[in-house]
């Protein structure tokens, strides 16, 4: 049996999309996978399957959450090794403002990243490690820039969800 990360997008945002951990647990089990466990309650799931194939992984969860919640669940699912190499990239990275990670259901287009680059704002920076984009910006954050996560769907035509470099690395710690 094989272990996967899966990463939930959209979740415990409003009032409407709630899905507390022990509900993600009772969900993902249901769906016939073991050894879950989360990590905070942004959408970070350890899963242990027989199924070998990301995309059925990830069709199996997103309909599973679908029916639990009512509402889609984009998942991006990604095998220890793969997060490993994630967290390795974004520890290399130098820079004095806020590291972003989009981590992507795809490996990005060389064309897609060079569409997302000519929209950044002077002092913002994209890196690409495999099947996640780093985005640096200034010190003040996020809140900043253009580079939503709407966008980079956009250029890069793949679903992604974010996550800071802090959460990525206590989830490779935890689990990889």
């Amino acid at each position: 049996m094989a272990t996967y990360v899966a990463f939930l997008r959209a979740i415990n945002l409003g009032a409407t999309r709630k899905f507390p951990k022990d509900d993600i647990v009772a969900a993902t089990r249901a769906a016939g996978f073991e050894d879950v466990a989360t990590h905070i309650n942004t959408g970070n799931v350890r899963i242990s399957t027989r199924m070998r194939s990301r995309a059925r992984i990830e069709q199996a969860l997103e309909s599973a959450y679908l029916a639990d919640r009512g509402f889609e669940v984009p998942t991006i699912v990604y095998a220890g090794s793969e997060l490993r190499e994630v967290h390795e990239h974004a520890s290399t990275v130098d820079h004095a403002g806020q590291h972003y990670v989009a981590l992507l259901r795809d490996e990005p287009t060389d064309e897609g990243v060079q569409r997302l680059r000519e929209k950044a704002q002077p002092g913002e920076r994209i890196e690409v490690g495999g099947r996640a984009l780093h985005l640096l910006v200034s010190a003040d954050g996020v809140h900043g820039t253009k580079l939503t996560n709407p966008l980079v769907e956009k250029c890069l035509g793949t679903t992604s969800t974010w996550r800071n470099p802090t959460v990525v690395a206590a989830v490779v710690g935890k689990w990889c």
